[in-house]
């Protein structure tokens, strides 16, 4: 399995939105993202992923970050989570998965003592010119999003 590193180019995609609209990584050149690669809509530690980053998308945007969120769930699932969780940011439907694996979401990881293939819940940072500045993989669901802050220098 793939692990990016700083300094990589971010591998390129072309996903569904939850809106139902087609959202590439070239719509965001010249502009921070923030991809965060989760296991389900609606379960519990991604719905506090997911509210975490809606409820720190003021400072981000403002530090000049955009903010997507990717898993193997359909657009329809999305657009129900979108709504459920009042969610401000586009989720993206991966179901052949082949952007996760691109990004080394996916695959062998630990769960309950156990070794399963599945996603990785990951989160990387994509630059300007489309490099990745930072790549984080196993990333706890709680206290993530304020982890990545003080990383990129937002701390409150």
């Amino acid at each position: 399995m793939t692990r990016l590193e700083t300094g990589t180019p971010a591998p390129s995609f072309t996903l569904t939105s939850d809106k139902g609209e087609t959202v590439s990584l070239g719509d965001f050149s010249g502009r921070k993202l923030i991809i965060f690669f989760y296991p389900a809509a609606m379960t519990p530690g991604c719905t506090k992923e997911a509210c975490d980053f809606r409820d720190s998308l003021e400072p981000l945007r403002a530090a000049g970050y955009d903010i997507v969120g990717i898993s193997p769930d359909s657009p329809a699932k999305l657009t129900e989570f979108v709504t459920k969780e009042s969610l401000t940011y586009p989720l993206l439907s991966d179901q052949s998965k082949e952007t996760l694996e691109a990004y080394g979401a996916y695959g062998e990881k630990k769960l309950y003592g156990k070794t399963v293939v599945g996603v990785i819940r990951s989160t990387f940072v994509v630059d300007e010119e489309g490099k990745i500045e930072v790549a984080r993989y196993n990333v706890k669901a709680t206290g993530h999003v304020a982890s990545l802050k003080k990383a990129l220098g937002l701390s409150e």
